[in-house]
């Protein structure tokens, strides 16, 4: 075969060779991933659409993504939550709302939230709430407006978020009259649905996580330190002397893959004790090798949330969302096929 047919087999060859002699100083790696074993040997490039599908919060998911918790109440939450349920169902992944809290007495801005049709029955949506709204609804015998708000948003369940710090630092902040454990174990009792318990960005210590652990809900949300904490936020809406005297507040907490670790002990140590048997990792998932790492370390079946990052792609044309999800997902084809989590 002579040189004028080799080229026209590989008509790229010339501009790629050009490539590599350009770009080969830029690609110097000095820092390894040492999380995973990389085995090139025992798969082909895997297939789109090669993921398992696997049934979480009782819904089958084609892929074991998450998406956090965001707000709602203005037209960009409106968007924004739309064009993440419409990827939720085109893609097979569930969703937790923002908080619904404005929800309860008022149907004002339902519609930010009302993303059912959108995604569809086959895949999880859960309404989200506060543990302080939910302390008081108990007190005032108004468990029944939560059904309603289930109801109206169609959802399967509700996360209770749990938040002291938040609500400590927050300039109009509640604040709570009883642990928070009572009064999740009085919403497992008398409501008639499954319930997800998260923090909001500082993640959940060792005795907590383990009292979560034993109780029977549906999953448990790290919501670890490492992305947004709301804590942080709220200090940064308070005055300077308030960020002063307890922004060191901010930087206490959990990442993921220590509350990883937690779980494993945990779920050994329980034995028969342990009722919480799926988990959603999230907080700090930067991208599809974090969440990929974790929930293969995790003893329990998990999936992983990201809110911020979802939240870049979704506030505009619904095509740059797709795009994201697209990529993530191909990512994560990528690493089940080739890498192992030492």
């Amino acid at each position: 075969m002579d040189h004028l047919e080799l080229k026209n087999e590989d008509p790229n060859a010339v501009n790629r060779k050009r490539d590599h002699i350009e770009l080969a100083l830029k690609s110097q790696i000095n820092k390894l991933d040492t999380r995973f074993y990389y085995e090139p040997l025992f798969a082909a490039h895997p297939d789109k659409n090669s993921l398992k599908p696997f049934t979480f919060l009782k819904k089958t998911m084609k892929v074991p993504m998450w998406v956090s918790s965001m707000t709602g109440g203005t037209e960009m939450a409106r968007i924004i939550n739309r064009n993440l349920a419409r990827a939720c169902g085109e893609f097979g992944f569930g969703m937790g709302l923002g908080s619904c809290r404005q929800l309860l007495h008022s149907d004002e801005h339902l519609d930010d939230f009302r993303v059912r049709s959108l995604m569809g029955d086959g895949v999880p949506l859960f309404a989200n709430l506060g543990i302080a709204q939910l302390e008081t609804l108990i007190e005032r015998d108004d468990i029944h407006l939560i059904t309603q708000l289930l109801e109206k948003l169609e959802a399967d369940g509700l996360i209770i978020h749990v938040n002291p710090m938040q609500e400590w630092l927050q300039p109009e902040g509640d604040r709570f009259q009883k642990p928070p454990i009572e009064t999740i174990k009085t919403l497992i009792a008398e409501l008639n649905y499954p319930l997800i318990v998260k923090e909001v960005g500082q993640g959940f210590g060792y005795e907590s996580l383990k009292a979560l652990l034993q109780l029977p809900l549906a999953a448990v949300d790290f919501a670890a330190a490492g992305g947004t904490s709301f804590s942080k936020l709220e200090l940064l809406r308070g005055a300077s002397e308030q960020q002063k005297m307890y922004g060191a507040l901010a930087h206490i907490g959990h990442s993921a893959t220590e509350m990883v670790d937690f779980t494993n002990h945990i779920v050994a140590e329980l034995g028969d004790d342990l009722k919480c048997q799926q988990v959603i990792v999230s907080g700090g998932i930067q991208d599809f090798l974090d969440g990929f790492y974790c929930i293969k370390k995790l003893a329990l079946p998990a999936i992983y949330g990201q809110a911020s990052a979802f939240l870049k792609h979704a506030q505009g044309d619904y095509a740059d969302l797709k795009t994201f999800v697209e990529m993530q997902i191909r990512g994560l084809e990528l690493a089940e096929a080739f890498l192992r989590v030492r």
